[in-house]
């Protein structure tokens, strides 16, 4: 086995200093670590993977070329153990041993959780496994004298156990970083029993003759903080889902002002400051977007945290379908943009200082060498050697001519690509670059839907396309290399067609680099990535809900399959193969995947726009949205299924309105009864306050063809309601709230609020944000102007106290 890490590596270990810093045993400087959790020896991915150790291979390839080196995962101890805490030797434990040699062959460090006390089925059902966690409750598991037992005996076994691919046991593998006693612990009664149950799970840890420090959660059971820091552990771990988990689709909007802050209530908690601190899990869960990683990082090392780890990579082999844990989605290959994003994390979990402090948002997203921005859903670093994008940029390198490493997606200053895989660019030496290029991701349905494993959300395409870069030490004309056919192309002014794989770029020619060629943890001929999977054209397409009569419609929609398509054609519910003058629209290429067109005001007929789109390809018609064979004007083809969109004389707000309440057990029962005016259905929200000040609130976001330049009023529908009053307004693509309170009483049923009269206001962070202690508010410390061609999200929220079973009726929402 060739291990790439080097002697130095081996021997390096880490401490905790008095004061809570994690530090490196030789040199004494600070650690600080990023990276991932990955799962697949256990539970979901174990079973849903066929070949586990080339899946594992595979993806760790992926990390080292993220630029992670840490790795964290809590093991599902009812898979390794029996009834009474003994360790199992299986092949849930074999993988694990060979997952961990294989991390550190790539130079990544380990954070081991012993314990996750509950069962092994998300998303399915549990199986009985004979492990011990699964006799005890996961409140009763650390307190009963039994369950303590059984984790004493395995605990003791884990940490001895030797890996046979490293020869090492656990306590003794240098690259082993630390051990956290269980995963989320659930603490009940007399926090000194919780002290006592963390001496004792020390004491076990301690007897094997394990020095490697030992960390506990400290996010959880708020009302034990004491009992965890009066405790011999030498590090804590803390979680952050800032815009909550499990939302059942994609969430939309401009979530960097819920990561400005990570506030620690218990700061001043005795012991605090000596303990290190470590993210044992994070993710802003929910969404396709690629600008909030670097923004969450910066955040947690102005806290001072050090071990920086994700939840969770999804393993390649199972990626195309989120099935491991739906309400989070990251893998290189399916979601470039965003491991592009964690790969510029990387670099600020390396460049922050702990400890080091920013302004506050908007002024934080621009900080050292990095930027972000929702608006371009963009993560950038741009230093003198390194220059990275999770999406389009034109930014441009600050040092063309000293680059050595670019990693990126789409169009910016040095490279142009129409493809929708990422890229890396790597210098090896003076007019000489290895370039990686993945194949291309398309996102075919929500991936934060229920998932299935037979429903692809992304679809993988391998199609060549042009490639143009502006290096300064390669120049415009330049050999092209593919290391695994050795085949030469040559670029002209810079530019050469590509499929994906590994390349050599070479101003001159040179048989010092081949594939077989070591070079920072990787070969470079390693190349991973999923193969082709569209057998048949996918039409990507999200229909405005509603548009304004007399209006143009501009038509957007991703279409991708196994060619591209000869002719897209847009056509209305009003054609008929009897007619021999039928309106259609053609739908052109604009770039990539993405086509676009425009309906005139004059193809619309009716109150409910029609359409279906059609591919033509080689002979063959498919028609979507109901995506079978065949063309609307076909003698044999039936339409059965329409995109649609309501046309309204009113610039009606529509689309779903999702309710929330900022309190722990307080909540809203919706109930439609009528539809007035506008056809709109009128909801009925009853509210149930069951803690004191309970706030409810009700967003929408706005998804519609507006016209907004004379508008002066938001206007609602409002039937009934027992509350006294309401705050109304909007969320812009800042970020921030802007809104405005009214009064209401039941004589009265269409309130107009003056767009003018909307002033600025603190932004809810809603859905309530992981861990329960986070603010719940941000407080704008910078004024911005309300805009209304920034509107993003429609804003309603109680302002006073709700009483108990009060209710609102609210049916239509427009502007005028």
């Amino acid at each position: 086995m060739c291990l790439y890490f080097t002697a130095t590596f081996a021997q390096q270990t880490i401490y905790v200093d008095k004061s809570g810093v994690m530090r490196w045993s030789d040199s004494k400087k600070e650690a600080s670590f990023y990276g991932v959790n990955y799962t697949l020896p256990f539970a979901h991915a174990y079973r849903q993977v066929k070949d586990h150790k080339a899946a594992i291979d595979k993806d760790v390839y992926h990390f080292s070329r993220l630029g992670f080196n840490a790795y964290r995962i809590h093991i599902w101890d009812v898979e390794i153990t029996d009834s009474i805490g003994r360790l199992q030797q299986n092949e849930h434990l074999d993988l694990l041993d060979y997952l961990i040699s294989r991390v550190q062959q790539r130079g990544i460090r380990v954070l081991i959780t012993c314990m996750t006390n509950f069962g092994n089925g998300y998303p399915e059902r549990n199986e009985p496994t004979g492990g011990f966690s699964y006799l005890y409750d996961k409140c009763d598991v650390h307190k009963n004298p039994k369950a303590i037992a059984a984790q004493e005996t395995y605990i003791k076994q884990l940490l001895t156990h030797v890996n046979p691919y490293t020869g090492k046991a656990y306590k003794e593998d240098p690259a082993i970083v630390g051990f956290e006693i269980n995963n989320e612990p659930c603490h009940a009664g007399d926090p000194l029993d919780t002290k006592k149950y963390i001496g004792t799970m020390v004491a076990a840890i301690r007897s094997t003759g394990n020095k490697k420090p030992i960390f506990y959660n400290v996010s959880h059971n708020r009302e034990h903080v004491s009992a965890y820091y009066d405790s011999d552990i030498q590090g804590t771990t803390y979680q952050w889902y800032p815009i909550g988990l499990v939302a059942g689709h994609t969430r939309k909007g401009n979530f960097l002002p819920y990561v400005d802050q990570y506030n620690i209530p218990f700061s001043n908690e005795k012991g605090f400051a000596t303990k290190a601190k470590a993210i044992y899990e994070f993710d802003p869960a929910d969404i396709t977007y690629s600008y909030m990683y670097p923004a969450m990082t910066r955040t947690f090392r102005s806290q001072g945290f050090q071990w920086i780890t994700q939840f969770a990579y999804d393993p390649i082999d199972i990626a195309a379908y989120n099935t491991e844990y739906q309400t989070h989605y990251l893998n290189l290959a399916y979601t470039p943009r965003k491991a592009l994003s964690m790969k510029i994390a990387a670099a600020v979990a390396k460049e922050v200082k702990r400890g080091e402090q920013f302004p506050a948002y908007p002024a934080d997203t621009v900080f050292g060498n990095f930027r972000v921005s929702y608006q371009e859903d963009l993560s950038l670093l741009n230093n003198p050697q390194q220059y990275f994008y999770s999406n389009n940029t034109t930014v441009q390198p600050i040092a063309p001519s000293q680059l050595t490493t670019i990693a990126g997606y789409g169009n910016s200053p040095v490279v142009k690509y129409e493809g929708t895989g990422a890229y890396f660019l790597d210098k090896l030496e003076n007019g000489v670059w290895r370039l990686e290029l993945m194949p291309d991701a398309i996102q075919v349905a929500d991936p934060f839907a229920r998932p299935a494993p037979n429903k692809e959300v992304v679809t993988i395409a391998w199609n060549k396309w042009p490639m143009q870069l502006q290096l300064p030490d390669l120049g415009t004309h330049f050999i092209v290399r593919n290391l695994h056919s050795e085949r030469d192309t040559i670029a002209e002014k810079g530019a050469f067609n590509i499929t994906p794989g590994v390349y050599l770029l070479m101003k001159e020619d040179t048989r010092r680099w081949s594939a077989a060629t070591e070079w920072e943890h990787i070969k470079l001929g390693e190349f991973v990535a999923p193969p082709a999977q569209l057998k048949q054209f996918e039409v990507v397409h999200t229909p405005l809900a509603a548009a304004d009569s007399g209006q143009n419609i501009s038509i957007t929609a991703d279409i991708a399959g196994p060619s591209f398509p000869d002719s897209v054609i847009l056509q209305t519910d009003h054609v008929s193969f009897w007619s021999d003058h039928n309106p259609y629209i053609r739908l052109e290429r604009r770039h990539g995947y993405t086509y676009q067109g425009t309906i005139p005001a004059t193809m619309v007929r009716s109150e409910n726009l029609k359409y279906t789109i059609t591919v033509y390809s080689n002979g063959n018609s498919y028609t979507f949205p109901q995506k079978e064979a065949g063309a609307p004007l076909d003698w044999n083809f039936t339409v059965t299924q329409y995109f649609e969109t309501a046309i309204t004389d009113a610039n009606i707000l529509d689309g779903e309105m999702e309710y929330y309440s900022l309190s722990e057990r307080s909540f809203i029962q919706a109930a439609p009864y009528k539809e007035q005016p506008y056809a709109a259905t009128v909801q009925q929200y009853t509210m149930h306050v069951k803690d004191d000040n309970a706030r409810f609130f009700w967003r929408k976001n706005i998804n519609s063809n507006q016209q907004l330049q004379a508008t002066k009023f938001l206007c609602l529908f409002i039937p009934a309601t027992t509350l006294t009053a309401l705050n109304i307004g909007f969320i812009t693509t800042d970020g921030y709230t802007y809104s405005q309170q009214i009064s209401l009483n039941n004589d009265q049923h269409i309130y107009k609020i003056p767009i003018a009269a909307l002033a600025q206001d603190s932004t809810a962070l809603l859905p309530r944000p992981y861990p329960a202690f986070m603010n719940q508010y941000f407080i704008p410390k910078t004024n911005i102007d309300f805009n209304i061609y920034k509107i993003e999200t429609l804003n309603i929220s109680t302002s006073d106290k709700v009483p108990d079973n009060a209710s609102i009726d609210i049916g239509a929402i427009w502007l005028e």
